[in-house]
């Protein structure tokens, strides 16, 4: 298995939009990187002051979907143009996000980002390494499935398009790899 962590604005929504798409293994909200010194909590990371991102780690089965792929439905799912910011939420812990935690995951990064950023008039998706991980408090962890009402900025339409196109490209990758 493999290991990236995306921040996409709030993590409830990003979290929920990943855990159904196929070859995605487990997700969990939690804080990346920021200031070193502190143990993030909701109320630290929300003040803006440490630099922490709200984001989702993701462990994921490369046979099934590719980081590419991966990263491509990230790009869908989010306004990669917005800067410390997504839908209605805005500070430096809603800034978006590409995190990883191994060589060959970063230069794939470098490489989907690189290719991606000049589509848009603005590009503000960050990448480097992860230094820093922890797992947020329970009630944010599936926070959509245990409150389908609740807010949220990805569009349930996106969802939903982001599974279907997923589901339709790995059963080709599955037909073509048992041909």
């Amino acid at each position: 298995m493999s290991v990236i962590h995306l921040a996409g604005g709030c993590f409830w929504g990003l979290e929920r939009a990943l855990e159904d798409i196929p070859g995605i293994v487990s997700t969990e909200c939690g804080y990346a990187n920021g200031d070193p010194h502190y143990i993030p909590d909701y109320m630290l990371v929300c003040s803006g002051r440490f630099g922490y991102r709200e984001a989702v780690r993701v462990e994921y089965d490369p046979a099934v979907l590719s980081l590419e792929d991966l990263l491509a439905v990230f790009l869908f799912l989010i306004d990669p143009t917005q800067e410390r910011r997504q839908g209605n939420d805005v500070g430096i812990q809603y800034q978006t996000g590409v995190y990883w935690s191994d060589p060959q995951s970063e230069a794939k990064v470098r490489q989907v980002l690189s290719r991606e950023a000049p589509r848009y008039p603005e590009f503000h998706v960050e990448c480097g390494p992860l230094t820093g991980w922890t797992r947020a408090e329970d009630y944010h962890q599936r926070y959509l499935d245990r409150n389908p009402g609740g807010y949220c900025h990805i569009e349930p339409w996106k969802m939903e398009m982001a599974r279907e196109l997923l589901s339709r490209r790995c059963s080709c990758n599955h037909s073509n790899a048992s041909s």
